[in-house]
């Protein structure tokens, strides 16, 4: 690095201050707090110790640096102005404004040098954890281009951070697999929206970091000099994930509002915004001054980043050449390649045989592993019940069981515990990292548990695959504690979020191509506990049409159809029954399995129009809550589905109960049929 001059270095941090707080001011909405307070702690980060390359933001081999403390958008956003990482001068006057590229809380994909979604707090924290496990992962499949794979992972992060419980399963997690890739800086200065943190905080944090195998450190966030040597000792940490503690003052430098929640979440204020320039010395008048010898010197730190950049690649691309194999392998995972014939491998799979469609998703994991490098991922603790580890191909976990045990990371099943917060979020760290295709499992009921995660994956448009089983009322005795009546609902609530209810082992093939083929979104699977049989079709144009979320499973037995049932999952069986007892009334029927509604949804009109005939009447038969049904079947169809909680009892009293067998949804479509 340039020799440093301290007087442009506290030049740059004011810099950051001001940029950041003028940004705030002119869109009269933000957070100036946190980007003043934190800014000498941060720049101590990104001059020192971050490593990356300003005209390639996708380095690979850059340091990641995450701002948990999404709030703090302007600190982030001033920070890639100043090293050059494309954001202008414009784009930070343009804070907060229609689609700016600095958005109220950073996006990844929006801005460049952003490197995940953040603002939900916590998020972030558990982003980067998912990031450094990736990371290693990398680094234990290539021993020859691996070792040179050796960035790091940053992140700032806040005392609501903290408080948020991802932020506790994360760190658990970091600590047990030894992340000494991942050094995290906490702005610990003391205030939240309410006031000061004691009102609801006042644990001791590095006791608690500690408890989780993590190493600490506690330093003043105004000495550059001490953040510098706390960054390098956690750095040279390998074995142990790193919290520096940096006692801060939230809105450092202004006259009234320093160290108080109003410096939090709003606006200075244009007269206590003049009184911080002044006492600064720093120019009040014009807004977003950069002084051209502060430019200079951060593009002259840029420079030599980007140097030290391209000596990586020369000695990377030396590597490759010398493992040729190697070199193959490492494309051929970050590229996340798929084989072309992948719907074929996982068909080929889907026999005629009665089993439960976690089963099915089961084996078609172990054919997607063994074509599809990229894909790992693992439970929530529940990987025999959700059918989700990859056999024979090793766990991520400590060697032995010795609390010292090291961990391995060449294993394809990842094991979350009882941590679907964090595995939800770990998961999109890994979608992010850029190397993976990251699954994780639980029971459907307890995607509760996960949706921030699940949301900001189909925000972001991150290629994570959810594996939820139990997916109804059929799972019988555990009771409603644990069967879900409005999670599908909720799920298909969600924007850029495809949910498949597949009803057998072909419907489960094309649901995983398709989850695996989504490179844009992430995608939720809903599978059975109960065996299912295998559904009569034609062989002709059958993956296709399973393919186009919903598709013509049976035409009436004769005459023109009176009703078409629509049905998914484990009811599409129930809705054959029903239409074969329908047709000894002399009703016939359309059976039509929908496994995907946004799938089916996407489709051209005419298609949707000839499986679902406007004017045709419509029956929907989902053991779930049926009220979004109604935006594609019209609000006059029968949705046959349930509206209560369930109770523990065996799967067919529980049906016979609640209105699901073939013989009561005959009747009542019978009965619906004659009044109208």
């Amino acid at each position: 690095m340039p020799a440093t001059t301290v007087d442009l270095d506290d030049a740059a941090v004011r810099t950051i201050q001001f940029l950041s707080a003028d940004a705030v001011e002119r869109a009269r909405s933000g957070h100036p707090g946190a980007p003043m307070g934190a800014a000498d702690s941060v720049y101590a980060l990104w001059s020192r110790h971050l490593r990356f390359d300003s005209a390639d933001p996708n380095w690979v081999n850059r340091d990641r640096f995450i701002l948990s403390a999404g709030h703090a958008s302007m600190l982030l956003y001033s920070l890639l102005h100043l090293f050059d990482v494309g954001v202008t001068l414009d784009d930070l006057r343009a804070f907060r404004q229609w689609e700016s590229r600095t958005p109220g809380h950073p996006e990844w994909g929006h801005t460049p040098g952003v490197e995940a979604t953040t603002g939900p707090l916590g998020q972030g924290f558990a982003n980067g954890v998912g990031m450094a496990l990736g990371q290693r992962l990398v680094q234990a499949r290539f021993p020859t281009l691996g070792p040179l794979l050796d960035h790091r992972v940053f992140a700032l992060v806040s005392d609501g951070d903290l408080m948020e419980g991802v932020s506790a399963e994360a760190a658990s997690l970091a600590g047990h697999w030894g992340l000494g890739n991942l050094v995290y800086l906490y702005d610990d200065n003391r205030i939240s929206i309410e006031g000061p943190t004691s009102l609801a905080f006042r644990e001791d944090v590095a006791r608690r970091f500690e408890a989780h195998g993590w190493h600490t450190a506690h330093v003043d966030g105004y000495d550059r000099e001490a953040v510098d040597r706390a960054l390098a000792d956690a750095v040279a940490e390998t074995a142990r994930p790193s919290l520096v503690l940096a006692r801060t003052v939230i809105g450092k430098g202004a006259p009234t509002r320093a160290g108080t929640a109003k410096a939090h979440g709003e606006p200075l204020g244009a007269e206590e915004l003049r009184g911080a320039k002044e006492a600064a010395g720093w120019p009040v008048d014009p807004p977003f001054h950069v002084a051209a010898d502060v430019r200079a010197h951060v593009a002259a730190l840029a420079a030599e980043k980007r140097k030290a950049a391209a000596a990586w690649r020369v000695r990377f691309e030396a590597a490759r050449r010398a493992a040729p194999e190697e070199a193959a392998r490492w494309d051929a995972l970050w590229s996340r390649a798929l084989p072309t014939d992948l719907e074929g491998r996982l068909l080929e799979v889907a026999t005629d045989a009665s089993l439960a469609t976690r089963a099915w998703s089961g084996k078609m994991i172990q054919v997607a592993a063994a074509a599809v490098p990229s894909l790992i991922g693992g439970s929530a603790d529940l990987g025999p019940s959700n059918a989700t580890d990859v056999k024979g191909g090793g766990d991520v976990a400590p060697e032995g069981a010795g609390e010292d045990a090291p961990v391995t990371f060449s294993g394809r099943t990842l094991h979350f515990g009882v941590r679907e917060h964090a595995m939800g979020s770990i998961a999109n760290g890994l979608a992010l990292y850029g190397a993976w295709i990251p699954y994780g499992g639980t029971f459907l009921v307890f995607s509760d548990y996960m949706r921030p995660a699940i949301r900001l994956a189909a925000l972001s448009g991150l290629r994570s695959i959810y594996v939820f089983t139990h997916d109804s009322i059929f799972l019988g005795e555990d009771g409603p504690t644990h069967q879900p009546i409005e999670h599908l609902g909720a799920l298909r609530l969600i924007p850029n979020l495809e949910v498949w209810r597949p009803a057998d082992g072909r419907e489960t093939a094309t649901a995983w191509a398709a989850a695996l083929r989504r490179d844009h979104a992430p995608t939720a699977l809903v599978l059975s506990r109960q065996a299912l049989p295998a559904l009569p079709r034609p062989a002709a144009g059958d993956a296709d049409a399973v393919a186009r979320g919903g598709y013509i499973l049976a035409e009436p037995g004769g005459g023109k159809a009176r009703a078409v049932l629509v049905a998914s999952g484990s009811e599409a069986a129930l809705a054959l029954e029903a239409r074969d007892l329908l047709a000894e009334r002399g009703i016939p029927v359309r059976v039509v399995s929908v496994p995907c509604v946004e799938r089916f949804e996407a489709q051209p009109e005419t298609y949707r129009h000839t499986v679902l005939p406007p004017e045709t009447r419509a029956v929907v038969i989902e053991a779930a809550r049926t009220d979004l049904w109604a935006a594609i079947v019209g609000p006059a169809a029968l949705r046959l589905g349930i509206s209560r909680f369930g109770a523990s009892a065996p799967a067919k009293e529980l049906a016979e109960h609640l209105g699901f067998t073939a013989a009561q949804v005959a009747d009542r479509v019978a009965a619906w049929l004659r009044g109208t």
